[in-house]
């Protein structure tokens, strides 16, 4: 169960990012509050998962999964930039994430 909270933590953790890109700077309310509730549940996930999960997997997959959803977003949503690099980075964070899920122990 603490695998899935992760998960969650880290969906919860591209919402907030998204929002606040849409804040334009905390000038817009209804992304503020979106922000605000999605780093809520995001940080209580987390902190939830690492009752079970070790520090240091728990954070690196909620970062990774962060880093691939605003990534993923910010291609599809924001017209920023796809190239060859930025993809190969985020292949080598996907092989990141894979790597400590099968080196825990929990």
């Amino acid at each position: 169960m603490a695998w899935v909270a992760l998960f969650f933590a880290g969906l919860f953790e591209i919402v907030w990012a998204t929002a606040m890109k849409q804040s334009d700077g905390f000038t817009k309310l209804v992304p503020t509050i979106v922000m605000a509730v999605g780093m809520l549940l995001s940080f209580g996930l987390l902190a939830w998962s690492m009752k079970v999960l070790p520090l240091g997997t728990a954070y690196t997959i909620w970062t990774g999964i962060g880093a691939l959803g605003a990534f993923i977003i910010g291609i599809a949503y924001f017209g920023e930039a796809l190239s060859f690099m930025r993809v190969t980075a985020a292949a080598l964070i996907v092989c990141g994430l894979v790597m400590m899920k099968l080196s825990s122990p929990a």
